[in-house]
């Protein structure tokens, strides 16, 4: 660590992937004050929520063994920055003074209130509580109670996978084309496993309609089941906007090609909820942690006075798990394009694991060692970081 006297006061709003590890990086110097506010007391493996409905994992991790002993966490929510002042003021009535934000807030799911019923009827999957609300009510179904999944990306995918598994009849409607983000390949390997587990997949079935117990297509037909679950879209919360920062349509901080707010240079953004030039990243664990290094390391530059480095992104590719057994590794080219490169089958599901696991070991690493990930170029992945979809 460098020692320096000044103290520097950082405020990161958000304890997802990018947050926790932009937290636990900014102690590479002694007179940086880190303060973590969170919704919640505990991380949430968001990248696992799938596994925690089907109750075969918990996805909730103690911040304790994950941040360094000087971050403060603050369980609470940031209603607005005010930059005037240099305050984050939070739901509670308590204001947080600060030198630097970084700006972490995530992403959530989005259950459209335009599809009558959605609201009302439609389960998520995007956020802990929700998934711990689904969870319950899955418990109370019979085992062959039949479940419908909104949502063809890799979101809808892992959760329908992970209920056929365990012998639940399941439709998926994906609104246009299963998986669109792989290349044929990929989708090729997800379909074959959806069908040989007894999926039915609707590719170009799209929801108008969501009731206690079915769903209605834009075509007029029902698809009866017990319960509906919403995985399709995602959108960011309004933090920044509310700040009077500009924001892109889905409402991330634009930033500059460094994630330094282009309203305020004391605002750096990391994760899902980061727009570099209006030139969003994928939403993704993959992305989250990258950025969460770099946002650390804008804000250290920004206090040692030299010029944040500007944002780099090397993609390796989506690992999608299928149940506990199988998955999809599907390959990219740095700036994430599919290739047709892809492994499946139980090799696969190892793969996911694994990234899985050091998604969260490389935020406990930097708890230990604040700096030790360096990002790497030509396809490498950053040490203790993770590739998962």
């Amino acid at each position: 660590m460098v020692e320096h006297s000044t103290l520097h006061k950082v405020v990161v709003i958000g304890g997802g992937y990018a947050g926790t590890l932009a937290a636990n990086r900014l102690r590479m110097r002694t007179d940086v004050s880190v303060t973590l506010v969170n919704s919640r007391p505990k991380f949430v493996e968001r990248i696992r929520l799938h596994q925690f409905v089907a109750g075969n994992y918990d996805a909730a991790v103690d911040y304790g063994t994950l941040l360094g002993d000087d971050v403060q966490l603050v369980v609470d929510n940031a209603t607005r920055i005010d930059t005037a002042s240099r305050t984050v003021e939070l739901a509670s009535g308590r204001t947080l003074d600060y030198d630097y934000v970084i700006h972490a807030v995530g992403s959530t799911g989005a259950v459209p209130a335009s599809v009558p019923g959605a609201v009302d009827f439609a389960y998520s999957v995007a956020e802990f509580e929700f998934a711990e609300r689904l969870r319950a009510r899955l418990a109370e179904l019979p085992a062959d109670a039949a479940v419908t999944v909104v949502g063809g990306g890799l979101t809808g995918i892992e959760t329908a996978a992970e209920l056929a598994e365990q012998g639940r009849a399941v439709t998926l409607v994906c609104g246009g084309t299963l998986a669109p983000a792989l290349s044929a390949a990929g989708r090729r390997s997800v379909a074959t496993w959806l069908s040989e587990h007894g999926v039915t997949v609707l590719e170009a079935g799209v929801v108008a309609e969501v009731r206690r117990d079915a769903v209605v297509l834009t075509d007029g037909s029902v698809r009866q089941g017990a319960l509906t679950i919403w995985t399709a879209g995602f959108v960011v919360p309004g933090l920044a906007a509310a700040s009077g920062l500009r924001v892109d349509a889905l409402g991330r901080l634009l930033t500059d090609e460094a994630l330094v707010s282009v309203d305020d240079d004391r605002i750096v953004a990391a994760g899902d909820a980061a727009s570099p030039s209006g030139r969003p990243l994928r939403m993704s664990c993959q992305a989250a942690g990258w950025l969460g290094v770099q946002a650390a390391d804008a804000v250290l530059s920004r206090i040692a006075g030299t010029t944040p480095a500007v944002v780099k992104m090397v993609f390796n590719g989506s690992c999608i798990s299928l149940g506990r057994h199988a998955g999809t590794m599907q390959y990219s080219d740095q700036d994430d394009t599919p290739l047709d490169s892809v492994l499946d089958g139980p090799k696969a599901a190892e793969i996911k694991e694994e990234l899985c696991r050091r998604a969260v070991m490389g935020i406990t690493m930097e708890a230990r060692n604040p700096g030790v990930i360096v990002l790497k170029n030509a396809g490498q992945e950053a040490a203790g970081m993770a590739a998962a979809s």
